[in-house]
C-alpha cells in the first residue's frame, strides 16, 4: 500500500468518526425542544385546597401528582407563605405512569388568616436536568366554618334564583299587549260548548212523554260524553 493510499484511508476513518459524533447532538436537539421549554403539562388534583378552622380533619390535605409520561420526573413544592404550612415530602421523584401523594398541613389556624389566599407551586423536571419542565399552581384558603360557607352558598343560590325569577317576570310584562287582546276562546270552542249543552238538554232514551222526535233522544252514554267534552271546553275557556 502506497503512502497516498494510507493517508486517504486515515482521512476516511476520521470523517466517519466525525459524522458519528455529529449524530449525537442532532438527536439531543430533537429531544430538547419538547422538554426544556417549560410547557410540560403538570397533572395535580385537587387544584384548590380549603381549610376550615372549626374542622380539624380539614387541617391536613393531600395533593396527588400524576406522571402520565414515559420518563421519570422529579418534583419540588414551593409556597408563598411557608411558615403557615408543613409540607411532607416537599421534594421527590415520580416514576413513569405513576402518582405520588403530597401531604400538606395547616399549622397556623388563626382568625387573621381567614379568607387569605395562599399559593403552592409544583415544579417538575427531568431527573437528568435542573431546569423546570413544567409548573402548576394550587390555591389554598382558610375559612372559619364549613357551615357558614354552606349557608353563604345557599344564600347565593337563592339570590340567583330570585334574580332569574325577576328577569322572567320582567320579560313577560314587557311583551306586547296584542297577545292578551288576541287571547280568548275561539268560535269553534264556543260552538262545541253550545252543542254539548244542547245535547244535555235533549231527552234521554226511554222517555215517553216528550214532544221531541224519537231520533233526537240520546242515550245515557252519549250524554256522559257530552258532559265530559263540556267540562274540557269549560277548562279551556277559564284558562284563556
Amino acid at each position: 500500500m502506497t503512502p497516498n493510499q494510507k493517508s486517504v484511508g486515515i482521512q476516511n476513518r476520521k470523517s466517519r468518526r466525525s459524522s458519528r459524533k455529529d449524530l449525537v447532538p442532532m438527536q439531543q436537539q430533537k429531544r430538547q425542544p419538547e422538554l426544556v421549554e417549560g410547557n410540560l403539562p403538570v397533572f395535580v388534583f385537587p387544584t384548590e385546597l380549603i381549610f376550615y378552622a372549626d374542622d380539624q380533619s380539614t387541617h391536613k390535605q393531600v395533593l396527588t401528582l400524576y406522571n402520565p409520561y414515559e420518563f421519570a420526573l422529579k418534583f419540588k413544592v414551593l409556597c408563598t407563605t411557608p411558615n403557615k404550612y408543613v409540607v411532607v415530602d416537599a421534594a421527590g421523584a415520580v416514576k413513569p405512569q405513576c402518582c405520588v401523594d403530597i401531604v400538606i398541613r395547616h399549622r397556623d389556624v388563626r382568625a387573621c388568616h381567614y379568607g387569605v389566599i395562599d399559593k403552592f407551586r409544583l415544579q417538575v423536571s427531568e431527573q437528568s436536568q435542573r431546569k423546570a419542565l413544567g409548573r402548576k399552581e394550587v390555591i389554598a384558603t382558610l375559612l372559619p366554618s364549613a357551615k357558614e360557607q354552606q349557608q353563604k352558598e345557599e344564600e347565593e343560590k337563592r339570590i340567583k334564583e330570585h334574580l332569574a325569577e325577576s328577569v322572567f317576570f320582567e320579560q313577560t310584562l314587557c311583551q306586547p299587549e296584542n297577545r292578551s287582546a288576541s287571547s280568548g276562546p275561539s268560535l269553534l270552542t264556543v260552538f262545541l260548548g253550545i252543542v254539548c249543552i244542547g245535547a244535555l238538554m235533549l231527552p234521554t232514551l226511554g222517555e215517553v212523554e216528550s214532544l221531541v222526535p224519537l231520533y233526537l233522544h240520546l242515550s245515557v252514554n252519549q250524554k256522559l260524553v257530552a258532559a265530559y267534552v263540556l267540562g274540557l271546553i269549560t277548562m279551556v275557556i277559564l284558562r284563556t
